[in-house]
C-alpha cells in the first residue's frame, strides 16, 4: 500500500473532523458527565474513541452492509441521539439516566460513543475516505484524538476559567448548533432514504 503524505490533506481532514466532533462545544456536556460520574477516564475515552473512528474508517461500510443498514439510515439514527443531547443542553433537562453514570461506563458511553465517535463523525469518515488518502485520514484522526485527550484532561481548569455563567451560555449556544447539525443530518439523509 502506497502512502502519499500530504500536509494539506491532513489539515483539511483534521479541520472537518474537528468541526464535526466539536470537542470544544462538548465541554459543557463533559463537565456535566464529570459531575454525574465523579471522574472521567480521559485516556480511556480518547483511546476508545480513536479505535472506534479508525476501525470504522476501514470496516464501516462493510459492517453496515452486513447487518443490512445503509449509511443514510445510520446517519438518521445518529441525528436522533444528537437531537436529544441538544435538547438536554438547551432546556437544562436530563434525559440520560443519572444512576447509570459511573466513571467506568461514562468514559465509554456516552462520552467515547456517541459524543466523540458519533454517527456524525463516523459518516463523515466514510465520505472523507472517498476523497482523501487513508494514511492522511488516520493521521488527522490521531491528531483529533490527542486534542480530545487534552480537552478532557483540562476540562475542570477550563470550567474554572470560563465560570458557571460562561458554561451555561456556551452550553445553550452549542446546544442550538448541535440541534441544527442534528436536523441537517436528518434532513439530508431522510431525502436519500426516500428517493
Amino acid at each position: 500500500m502506497n502512502f502519499n503524505f500530504d500536509l494539506k490533506e491532513i489539515f483539511t481532514v483534521f479541520m472537518v473532523l474537528f468541526a464535526v466532533i466539536d470537542i470544544i462545544g462538548n465541554i459543557p456536556i463533559i463537565i456535566d458527565l464529570r459531575k454525574k460520574a465523579g471522574h472521567i477516564q480521559s485516556e480511556k475515552a480518547s483511546i476508545i474513541a480513536g479505535i472506534i473512528l479508525i476501525a470504522f474508517l476501514f470496516l464501516g461500510k462493510s459492517i453496515l452492509n452486513l447487518i443490512g443498514i445503509d449509511v443514510s439510515s445510520f446517519a438518521v439514527a445518529g441525528s436522533f441521539i444528537l437531537f436529544f443531547i441538544a435538547l438536554e443542553m438547551i432546556l437544562g433537562i436530563t434525559l440520560y439516566k443519572e444512576e447509570d453514570t459511573n466513571p467506568m461506563t461514562a468514559s465509554v458511553f456516552p462520552l467515547a460513543f456517541p459524543l466523540i465517535a458519533g454517527p456524525g463523525s463516523l459518516t463523515t469518515l466514510l465520505s472523507l475516505r472517498a476523497e482523501f488518502e487513508t494514511g492522511n485520514i488516520i493521521i488527522a484522526v490521531l491528531l483529533n484524538v490527542l486534542l480530545i485527550f487534552i480537552v478532557l484532561k483540562t476540562s475542570s481548569r477550563i470550567e474554572r476559567l470560563i465560570g458557571q455563567n460562561g458554561i451555561s451560555i456556551i452550553r445553550k449556544v452549542f446546544g442550538v448548533i448541535l440541534l441544527a447539525i442534528a436536523i441537517k443530518l436528518f434532513a439530508t439523509n431522510v431525502k436519500i432514504l426516500f428517493t
